[in-house]
């Protein structure tokens, strides 16, 4: 999913897809496809803590047992609703000078919702990449789901550290760059986008979206532990917060 990227990029963002790009998760979405909307109960009862991955998998296979196609589970995502601004905010991206922004999507969701959704959005030509578990659909028509990798991090669950993807990706592209960004920006929501932000430097910022997971864990840790987060922290409801900030930072 890479695309061709100009090594002179002043800044780097990333974000996050269900909460933050849309205003539901896309999990829970693609429900709507069963019959009757909802899930059985001895399904539901098979999901276990750090294992959401595994457990979707088998909501997948079900789905396709029940006779959803393709089709019905593009329908849904396609029209996912975008969270308030936030089509704004890529239109505020796409008409920026082409040196200013590297645009890179990092989701616990999977490629098959976030392509569906950005290609019918327009927003596709925007992302140079994503970062999100694998999924196609096999020939028996099931939506075949994948881990997108393993890791050692305690707060993370079993399939995505989206630490180790934010680094590891920031690592690769300042030594292909031979310079780093300017700044690095992390757009996001959940309790898993808490973990990359703590990766991130004083001059770099991140936009939790305001009084969800990850703007409270990030409030939690300054309080109990301060100095410990360093990049400076732009609580967004709609995200046009994100671009009146971006505005001031790239004049500066």
């Amino acid at each position: 999913m890479a695309s061709r990227i100009s090594p002179d990029k002043r800044f780097l963002i990333f974000f996050d897809f269900d909460e933050t790009i849309v205003d539901e998760t896309s999990d829970d979405v693609v429900v709507q496809t069963a019959p009757g909307q909802h899930l059985p109960e001895w399904l539901k009862d098979t999901y276990q803590a750090g294992r959401y991955n595994e457990y979707m998998q088998r909501v997948l296979a079900y789905l396709a047992e029940q006779g959803v196609t393709e089709s019905d589970i593009r329908d849904v995502m396609e029209k996912l609703p975008a969270t308030p601004g936030m089509l704004g905010l890529f239109q505020f991206l796409r008409n920026r000078p082409p040196h200013d922004f590297e645009v890179v999507l990092v989701s616990d969701a999977n490629t098959f919702f976030i392509e569906a959704w950005l290609r019918r959005s327009g927003a596709r030509p925007l992302f140079h990449r994503i970062f999100s578990n694998p999924a196609t659909f096999n020939r028996d028509g099931r939506l075949a789901l994948r881990p997108f990798h393993a890791h050692e991090c305690q707060r993370c669950p079993e399939n995505m550290c989206k630490q180790a993807v934010v680094r590891e990706y920031v690592t690769r592209r300042t030594n292909e760059r031979r310079r780093p960004y300017q700044r690095i920006f992390y757009v996001g929501d959940g309790a898993n986008d808490f973990c990359p932000a703590l990766a991130m430097g004083p001059r770099d910022v991140v936009f939790p979206r305001r009084d969800f997971p990850m703007h409270r864990l990030i409030t939690e840790t300054h309080e109990a532990t301060p100095g410990e987060f360093k990049a400076v922290t732009v609580p967004w409801s709609s995200a046009e917060d994100v671009v009146q900030r971006l505005r001031k930072l790239v004049a500066e």
